[in-house]
Order: C-alpha cells, then sequence, then structure tokens
C-alpha cells in the first residue's frame, strides 16, 4: 500500500481549514460551548459538522504547518469563529443582566447558585431567564442557524483569503453598549413596578415611623417582583427573538452576509 504524500496533505487542509473556524466558534458560543456539554460531545459535533461543511467546500489552500503564511491564515480562521461566537454570547448576557438587575430590585441579589456552564455565582432569577432564553434559542433553530452562517462566511470569507475588517470589528465591540440597554429594557416592567412599591413604603414610612419597613416591606417586594415576572415572562420570547435578530445581523455583517440568515 502506498501513500501520496501530496494527496494526504490535500485531504488534511480539506478538513483541518474548515475545523479551525468552526472549532472555535463552537468554543465561543453560548450552549454548545459552555462547561456543561462535555469536549468529547462538542468535539464530536464540531467534526460532524466540519465534514459535512468540507464537503460543499471550493480547492482549499495547502495546510503546511512549516509556513509563516499558514499560521497567520490559522489565527484570522480562529478569529473569525471566535468573533461569532462571542455575538451570540452577547446576547445572552444581555438576558442574564436583566435577571440580575430584577433580582437586585426585589430583594434576591444575595440569593445566587453556581452557574455550571461559566462557574460563576449568579442570581436565581438570572438563571431563571438564562434557562428561558436557552430554550427560546433551540426553538427558534438559532442553532442552525448559526451553522448556515457559518457555512456563508466560507463563501464571503474564503480561507486564506478573507479576513475580518476593522469596521466590523468595532461593530462588535460597540455592541457591547447596545447590550447594556437590552437588558434594561427587558427588565424595565420589573424595575417600574418595583419602584413605584418602593416609593409607596417610602410614603408609608414618612407618613407612620413606627411601621417596621423591613418586615413588612421585605416580603411585599419579593412577592411583588415574582408576581411581575409571572406576568412578563410571556413577553419575554418576543423580546428575545428580537435580540437574536439584531444578533444575527450583526454576525452577518461580520461575515459580509447581509441578506440575513433567514
Amino acid at each position: 500500500m502506498e501513500l501520496d504524500p501530496t494527496a494526504l496533505m490535500a485531504w488534511v487542509s480539506t478538513f483541518m481549514w474548515p475545523f479551525m473556524r468552526v472549532g472555535a466558534m463552537f468554543m465561543a458560543m453560548p450552549v454548545i460551548g459552555t462547561q456543561n456539554v462535555p469536549a468529547r460531545v462538542r468535539m464530536a459535533i464540531t467534526l460532524s459538522v466540519t465534514v459535512i461543511i468540507a464537503s460543499q467546500l471550493p480547492d482549499v489552500p495547502e495546510f503546511n504547518p512549516l509556513n509563516f503564511q499558514t499560521w497567520i491564515t490559522i489565527a484570522a480562521e480562529i478569529l473569525i469563529g471566535v468573533a461569532m461566537g462571542f455575538a451570540l454570547q452577547l446576547a445572552f448576557s444581555s438576558v442574564i443582566m436583566a435577571g440580575q438587575i430584577i433580582a437586585l430590585q426585589m430583594g434576591l441579589g444575595f440569593a445566587s447558585m453556581v452557574d455550571h456552564s461559566s462557574g460563576m455565582q449568579m442570581p436565581v432569577i438570572a438563571q431563571l431567564y438564562l434557562l428561558a432564553v436557552i430554550l427560546i434559542f433551540l426553538s427558534l433553530n438559532g442553532h442552525l442557524l448559526i451553522i448556515k452562517m457559518v457555512l456563508n462566511s466560507f463563501t464571503s470569507l474564503p480561507i486564506g483569503g478573507g479576513f475580518l475588517r476593522t469596521e466590523t470589528l468595532w461593530n462588535l465591540i460597540t455592541w457591547g453598549a447596545d447590550m447594556f440597554s437590552a437588558a434594561v429594557l427587558i427588565a424595565l416592567p420589573s424595575i417600574g413596578a418595583l419602584l413605584i412599591v418602593n416609593i409607596s413604603f417610602g410614603i408609608m414610612t414618612r407618613a407612620s415611623p413606627q411601621l417596621n419597613i423591613f418586615a413588612v416591606g421585605f416580603p411585599f417586594m419579593v412577592g411583588t417582583g415574582l408576581a411581575v415576572i409571572w406576568v412578563t415572562l410571556p413577553n419575554l420570547s418576543s423580546q428575545v427573538s428580537t435580540l437574536f435578530d439584531q444578533i444575527f445581523e450583526l454576525v452577518g455583517s461580520l461575515i459580509g452576509v447581509h441578506n440575513g440568515p433567514r
């Protein structure tokens, strides 16, 4: 049995180049790239998507590890994948931040638990919103849309011939400010309702100083906050859907696909 080194290197190049971009995206994106998903499962998903994408790619440059240009191309591929996954992280971070704001307003900021996906302490209200946004993301086929967009990225940003532009990276950075505004918009109904409750208790305390505001106000704040969450949680789907549309437009601008994923 004889092995042709040229054919073997061409076969390795066909799978190695898309593996760099796809693997970096899956490692940086939420849901799949979290610690809850075992490394073997992430590797299996990455290899499966890479095999599907590699069969649809045109000729790719040779993967020569002894060439310095190869390592520059590897860095560019990893940067493209990480940028796409990080953009999705911004949407999830907006919802998590909204949950943290609501928890602080209703007095449950101290009730926190370890988030197994990130390994950090997070209020239970933020955990509730995180689980909700994960279910919404999967129900909207967001995981399939991002796979479709990474496939389209090999056309707009070919391997070895396309890099992320400076203005698109700046759009990704400036969207961090929009992340805070999106979190405030999601938490705004709860903030308004709890603010009215705080003002009411302030007037009651002024009128009757003998009232133990801590014994009466804390349970009422928690109950009001839970009631507001119960009323506003059905509207979270439309808000998160709009947020994901904006994020996918951002990802489309990063990779040069302006017609959107849908």
